[in-house]
């Protein structure tokens, strides 16, 4: 692929660069964000954690990973959907940074304009590195960059909920024994589960694990699994299992709905731990169950660490250096603590359960977990989303039935 060809934005990643804003981004270094100027030992770092300044232990890890490679770094952080629109036009103006750090379902966005270098120009070692979610970074059969961590669903439950209603946890395997121990707690005088079906891409995330657990595939969101996913969640509002609320929840109001202590089960994610353990109440966790049993597969969140195109491609072999450093098995250990994320390898999974063993259902949950992206749909997932987030919308509120919601929002993707 020559260098014309990277450089050539898709539709749709122009239309990306077009909704582009003035959101401020903030540096640990200084100067603008801009990569001119920088000298062969300096090299650029674009992440999306705005909440580490360069006290951080990030910013610090950054800093001596630039170190053992010999060069200094220099770090700008940005709101994550700044982050995109800023790569984007980077890479039109041949500047873009020198390691870029990015949510994974826009890999395939940035794969498809050109910007990234693929594993195999770039020598990344992903060997370690769990397929569930390097698959998140892939497309077309190349891989473009490694996963700095993953976050993914689960259920949390409330231990005294469970135990007024008679509900042993062992029992919930499955759809039917989930919906029975809704039944006995909606008995009990107590509230069953809360989740986000709000119109957005949280509403599709909070979705695709039931989804998934059906046995559907994004390739044909109107099937007959689909639909029953679709009508389980119709199920649960129709008999008071789950509030009406779903339909306007985010995560967070729906993770406030579970902290009042009310309810037996709350769908969310990793990043609600630190606040579980001032919940007030015991809780526990478990992965999301599929319809006839085992774990659902939950979609990935968290980042992957990527190489942009350069012009002068001799900046590889730092970039590389630098990638390695951050993701190393030295180093994930204390990330994905700091950023609350599951380490994508196995070796630091294991590391993590022994420091505390309430991560085990979460390194399960990721074990299970699915990148949006994956199945190579790359850039088709957006508009996949949006129908199915819609369809949800329409059969929660009662204005057409699944079947009719999902068949409708199939005729749309296509």
């Amino acid at each position: 692929m020559n260098r014309t060809t990277r450089r050539r934005l898709t539709a749709a990643a122009m239309t990306v660069v077009a909704v582009a804003t003035g959101t401020t981004a903030c540096s640990s270094g200084s100067g603008s964000t801009s990569t001119e100027g920088a000298d062969s030992g300096t090299y650029t770092i674009w992440d999306p954690y705005p909440q580490f300044d360069k006290s951080s232990a990030w910013a610090k890890l950054l800093d001596d990973c630039g170190t053992t490679a010999g060069v200094k770094i220099k770090r700008t952080a940005f709101d994550t959907s700044d982050l995109t629109n800023k790569a984007l036009l980077a890479a039109q103006q041949d500047n873009s940074a020198d390691v870029l750090i990015v949510d994974n379902p826009v890999v395939s966005t940035l794969a498809e304009a050109g910007v990234l270098t693929t594993t195999d120009d770039n020598k990344l070692d992903t060997s370690k590195v769990d397929p569930n979610l390097l698959a998140a970074g892939q497309a077309g059969a190349k891989t473009y960059g490694t996963p700095i961590g993953a976050n993914t669903l689960a259920l949390y439950y409330n231990k005294e909920v469970l135990k007024e209603a008679g509900v042993d946890i062992a029992s919930v395997k499955d759809w039917t024994s989930l919906t029975a121990a809704l039944a006995k707690v909606e008995k009990a005088g107590k509230k069953g589960i809360t989740f986000s079906a709000i119109g957005t891409e949280e509403g599709s995330f909070q979705f695709l694990p039931w989804f998934w657990g059906s046995g559907a595939q994004l390739t044909d969101i109107a099937s007959g699994e689909a639909v029953s996913a679709l009508s389980l969640w119709k199920e649960w509002l129709d008999k008071g299992y789950a509030p009406n609320s779903v339909i306007n929840n985010t995560q967070t109001t729906s993770w406030q709905e579970f902290s009042s202590g009310d309810y037996a089960f709350a769908e969310n994610g990793t990043w609600q731990l630190a606040g579980a353990e001032k919940i007030g109440f015991d809780y526990g966790v478990i992965p999301v169950p599929a319809a006839s049993g085992g774990n659902a597969a939950a979609p990935t969140g968290g980042e992957f660490v990527t190489i942009p195109v350069q012009g002068d491609t001799g900046r590889y072999t730092t970039s590389q250096k630098l990638v390695s450093c951050l993701t190393s098995t030295e180093n994930l250990l204390t990330t994905d603590t700091t950023l609350s994320y599951v380490a994508p390898t196995t070796e630091v999974q294991d590391k993590q359960v022994a420091t505390n063993a309430k991560l085990k259902p979460w390194v399960d949950a990721v074990k299970a977990a699915k990148g949006r992206t994956s199945d190579d749909l790359g850039t088709k997932y957006p508009k996949i989303s949006e129908q199915l987030w819609k369809a949800v919308q329409s059969a929660l509120s009662g204005s057409a039935s699944p079947k009719d919601a999902l068949s409708s929002a199939e005729s749309a993707v296509k």
